[in-house]
């Protein structure tokens, strides 16, 4: 069937709370789609969006050259001065609309008894809703979309609307969009439903007492997620209550409610297992830094760095943007050799990296999920000892907030928060013993980050996290260093000692005076790590130096700017482009990724200027 209308990642946004957040669907020739859902859960406003009638916040609307689209929305528009005729036929001769079948069929269907020559201003709201509907159904459209068209129909004029709308479609291969309450026109006319929920778009095939099968058989399994995520929700509490300390300033009866709510549910994960485990995967050497430094230039990045990465260590990574955390990360993965110093690595060492950019999906740019994870392993463990876990890709993906309908989602249109997480899922599931997160948080909403932190609870291996996400920080990792200065600071106080350092470093550096961030080197457990002096700034900048970097500043925001323009102009030329030459759009997609990225890359290189200008 041919192609009408779609939707791609449509978000839309009210001032007082968001409505859809990527949502991708189509309408393809002979569809008549029911659409259901709560009050105020947004089916109409999906449906104006497909029409053309209401902008979406972000996202688009493609449709098929040629296509027109007829809406029956819950207003009418009629002139003042109009009659009944007018509206219905507007400027046509009595012969040639008497002449039309349908436009007969129409008449005699919704206007019967009302006066044709009758100005519309005189009509009741019943009464010129029914004109409304007739002046729609008498044009020619390819879609039809038609927002409680029942709303002041009998019995009879609904019976009436059924059979013309199948038989307008047994005949015609266009669209049909119907937003209705009316339960019998829905297992009427509909051969599938989408149910509008919770900001999303669920499909179902067949009419409303096939959708209802469906459901009912969808709860049942929510019901069996649910229960998975309250125990998740317990777990969560007991972090709240066990974890960070400094929580009891809540009142003391919502302290005892949690104690006891949580009393039985065991520590987020078993410590010495995962490690032992950790231990046989990796051996005893995983990744050392020995006096590691890197210079660009005469940059010196980092410097005098040496760290020693135990098996099953779970370490957060702080600093400022541009401070070197990247470069540091780079060191450990094996992507950048040091200009000073040396690492080794582990001979059973394999290194994952889940960096902030989508590049690595670019692969399965033609499959769906579907396709993705069934070139994956049947199952695999995950966990340790007894709380060992046999789990197949589609029970991973479930665990990620995948539901089934979306694996049949080509990964190009899923959001931005669903292609995280897919990547996530695939990088856990090529078995790496070392992982890294580079800023994982992003595009995920409070649920996701939860399952995520979950399944890294089981996750036997050695994590290095680096995050702006304080409460994802403190949840997944044991312990914290900072980058600051060039060097590398354990932080026994966790985020509150490295956020008291910035506060000394920013105070000491506006009277003049020496840096806290310059303190000698410290250990915790199994880690060293060489700390050398200055503060996290860099030395005071002579002013020949300044006025080089402000020149620098100026010339990047200048090539900003050009990329950012550059990327506007792609985004526009792969709207208009024809949707059905897959070979163009994957070449502009490519061209967009890259200017993309390179402006990513101007972006760092400015703030890592500014950080030096202070």
């Amino acid at each position: 069937m041919a192609h009408l209308l779609g939707a791609e990642a449509l978000h839309l946004e009210f001032p007082t709370r968001t409505v859809f957040d990527s949502v991708s669907l189509g309408v393809n020739e002979g569809d008549r789609i029911g659409i259901v859902g709560r009050n105020g859960d947004g089916k109409s406003s999906l449906m104006r969006m497909l029409a053309g009638v209401l902008e979406p916040s972000s996202g688009r609307v493609t449709r098929r050259g040629g296509v027109r689209v007829g809406v029956l929305d819950q207003s009418d528009s009629f002139d003042d001065d109009a009659t009944v005729a007018s509206a219905v036929v507007g400027t046509r001769a009595e012969h040639e609309w008497a002449g039309d079948p349908r436009v007969r069929d129409v008449i005699a269907g919704l206007l019967g008894g009302l006066e044709w020559e009758a100005p519309v201003a005189a009509l009741s709201g019943g009464q010129r809703r029914r004109v409304a509907l007739a002046r729609l159904l008498v044009g020619e459209w390819d879609v039809l979309a038609l927002d409680e068209p029942t709303n002041h129909l009998d019995v009879e004029a609904i019976t009436w609307l059924a059979a013309h709308l199948k038989q307008r479609w047994a005949k015609n291969a266009g669209g049909l969009l119907l937003v209705t309450h009316d339960r019998w026109l829905l297992d009427e006319v509909s051969t599938t439903t989408w149910e509008v929920h919770s900001r999303t778009v669920e499909p179902f095939e067949g009419g409303y007492a096939a959708y209802i099968l469906q459901r009912v058989e969808r709860d049942r399994q929510a019901a069996a997620t649910e229960q998975r995520r309250q125990n998740l929700a317990r777990k969560e509490l007991a972090w709240l209550r066990r974890g960070a300390p400094a929580r009891t300033s809540k009142p003391k009866f919502r302290i005892d409610a949690a104690n006891a709510l949580i009393a039985d549910v065991p520590p987020l994960r078993d410590p010495i297992a995962l490690r032992s485990l950790a231990i046989t995967r990796l051996g005893k050497k995983v990744v050392e830094l020995e006096d590691a430094g890197v210079s660009y230039g005469e940059n010196e990045v980092l410097r005098g760095i040496t760290w020693k990465l135990a098996p099953g260590e779970r370490t957060g990574v702080l600093g400022v943007n541009g401070a070197g955390k990247s470069t540091l990360l780079h060191l450990i993965d094996g992507s950048l050799a040091p200009t000073a110093g040396r690492v080794v690595r582990g001979k059973t060492v394999r290194v994952a990296t889940l960096t902030q950019s989508l590049a690595d999906l670019e692969q399965y740019a033609d499959d769906p999920v579907r396709v993705v994870v069934g070139g994956l392993k049947q199952t695999y463990l995950f966990g340790a000892g007894s709380k060992v876990q046999e789990l197949t890709p589609s029970q991973l993906l479930e665990r990620l907030g995948f539901a089934r309908e979306q694996l049949s989602t080509p990964v190009p249109d899923l959001s931005g928060g669903q292609k995280r997480r897919l990547q996530l899922l695939l990088i856990l599931l090529s078995q790496p013993n070392v992982l890294i997160l580079d800023e994982p948080t992003n595009d995920l909403d409070t649920d996701m980050l939860a399952a995520m932190e979950d399944l890294l609870d089981s996750w036997p291996g050695t994590l290095i996290v680096v995050s702006h996400d304080r409460y994802f920080l403190e949840r997944v990792t044991d312990q914290q260093y900072a980058v600051m200065g060039g060097g590398l600071r354990h932080l026994p106080g966790g985020v509150d000692e490295y956020l008291s350092l910035r506060s000394s470093a920013r105070g000491a550096a506006g009277s003049g005076g020496a840096t806290a961030e310059g303190g000698g080197s410290s250990s915790g457990g199994s880690t060293s790590v060489g700390m050398t002096g200055g503060d996290d700034d860099g030395p005071a900048l002579t002013g020949a130096e300044r006025r080089a970097a402000q020149k620098e500043l100026a010339a990047i925001e200048r090539r900003m700017e050009r990329s950012g323009r550059d990327v506007e102009r792609l985004h526009a030329r792969i709207a208009e482009h024809d949707q059905s030459d897959y070979v163009g759009l994957a070449g502009l997609t490519a061209e967009l990724r890259a200017a993309e990225a390179g402006l990513e890359e101007l972006e760092e290189a400015w703030l890592e200027v500014s950080e030096r200008l202070g």
